[in-house]
């Protein structure tokens, strides 16, 4: 086994199967991989739906997803992983295993050991996903490819701004790079890894055109490593035709700056912000996001549930969830529209968002460098982030209609036409004699959660 993945942490022993093993396991697996059901999803028109779910017990686990599969149909499956596991803290997250394993908030798939993760995989038809948010994967990807898993979320931006305080840009890219590195060698042995690039970031108020550079960016890394299958994922934001307009422009992106034989797919996160606690709001929330997802031509949907505002769902709540999603593969809700001339005008300035915030990023010659120093200069930045690697100069801002737009945008490349546009439909919003500008962020935070319909509207 690779030296890098040896040195991760001498104090947790753990066993892999040889690279040639593995390849033959996942050749063997009676049945579809992730790619071949995005690839059939989108030839089909039909929006899959895939469901969070993560705990610390095998055998709970196991009964997790045999029921979601059982009452809901997934077309993919998740293992969300525990927070110790995130952290490469493998004898922590054993510790807890070996005590208490409900006290881990996911799944500790390392210290379970790849066998265990086949058991899992083969007691379930859907494909599974590996979600998590470690700025180091290394030894997490190759116990989950040895145990079959062939998606595997995150980035080295998007698995470590949102979440690390102290980890160097630097070294998370490399790390994510020797991910990538080692799905190009699986797709030279003919084993497609799906990468799903996680776009959410911070899900605090993600102007569309950041969470969208910040994607292309870790894709352009992935495809110089040989990776074949990417994921694109954005985060609703709650304004129908900005989001519906930046999931449009994910395969814009892709033919203009990806190869060709690379396969791109959107993905929504239905909202991940502070959810409504009354029911019927939260399931009208999620069925929102379905609708987005669908106008939005996205392969695929991770979806939530009405109890999100209370805390971990329980799986019934979780295949509700799914259920409701999947209202919008029906024909009949082909009644809902988009204003089309809104969505171009919005898919418009988000494209031209995005290329002048990575121009300056993709005149360098070493991309992984430009994105370093980028970070370190502010041209490259992302809200309300955790880590001391990144200014958080970025200040967004709902508008009148509740769509997100640059109040500040920091340091990022932006023309004058951009300011000034973003200037403009926030006019509204930041020149009333009662602006408070603590006041304003804290609605527009939790625009779901607390504000009443005639808040919403005279924001």
């Amino acid at each position: 086994m690779n030296e890098q993945i040896l040195a991760i942490d001498k104090n947790f022993s753990y066993e892999l199967p040889t690279k040639q093993e593995t390849v033959e396991y996942i050749r063997n697996l009676r049945k579809q991989n992730v790619h071949q059901r995005l690839k059939q999803a989108d030839a089909l028109g039909t929006l899959l739906v895939q469901p969070r779910c993560g705990v610390g017990s095998q055998q709970k686990m196991g009964e997790l997803l045999q029921f979601l599969e059982r009452e809901a149909q997934p077309d993919i499956l998740s293992l969300t992983i525990d927070a110790y596991t995130r952290l490469c803290q493998f004898d922590k997250a054993n510790a807890v295993l070996q005590e208490n394993p409900q006290n881990l908030n996911g799944y500790p798939l390392v210290c379970h050991g790849y066998k265990k993760v086949r058991e899992l995989n083969e007691s379930v038809q859907a494909p599974i996903e590996i979600r998590h948010g470690s700025p180091d994967a290394r030894l997490l990807f190759e116990s989950s490819i040895a145990g079959g898993i062939t998606s595997f979320e995150g980035g080295g931006i998007g698995y470590n701004l949102p979440y690390s305080k102290n980890v160097p840009i630097s070294s998370s890219m490399q790390n994510w790079r020797y991910v990538d590195q080692r799905c190009g060698e699986l797709a030279r042995d003919g084993i497609i890894v799906d990468r799903e690039l996680f776009g959410t970031l911070t899900a605090v108020l993600i102007p569309p055109s950041i969470a969208l550079s910040m994607t292309l960016l870790e894709a352009l890394c992935a495809v110089r490593e040989g990776v074949k299958c990417l994921s694109i994922s954005y985060c609703q934001g709650g304004h129908i035709a900005q989001d519906v307009a930046a999931l449009r422009a994910i395969r814009k992106m892709a033919a203009k700056y990806l190869p060709p034989d690379v396969d791109v797919f959107p993905v929504l996160h239905q909202f991940m912000g502070a959810f409504p606690a009354a029911r019927h709001d939260a399931e009208a929330l999620i069925l929102k996001g379905a609708i987005v997802a669908k106008k939005g031509h996205a392969t695929k949907v991770i979806n939530k549930t009405y109890e999100e505002a209370l805390g971990v769902p329980t799986p019934q709540a979780n295949a509700l969830g799914i259920w409701t999603t999947r209202i919008v593969n029906s024909t009949i809700s082909d009644f809902v529209k988009v204003d089309s001339a809104e969505v171009e005008e919005e898919l418009h300035w988000i494209l031209r968002e995005v290329d002048e915030i990575v121009a300056p990023i993709l005149d360098k010659p070493d991309i992984y460098r430009a994105i370093e120093e980028g970070f370190a200069d502010g041209i490259l930045d992302i809200p309300f982030s955790a880590s001391r690697y990144a200014k958080s100069g970025v200040l967004p801002m709902r508008d009148r209609s509740g769509a997100i737009r640059y109040h500040n945008p920091g340091g990022l490349c932006m023309s004058d036409a951009v300011r000034s546009r973003n200037a403009q439909l926030l006019n509204n919003a930041t020149h009333s004699p009662s602006f408070s500008l603590f006041s304003k962020l804290t609605r527009d935070i939790m625009y779901f959660s607390n504000m009443s319909l005639q808040e919403a509207i005279e924001v």
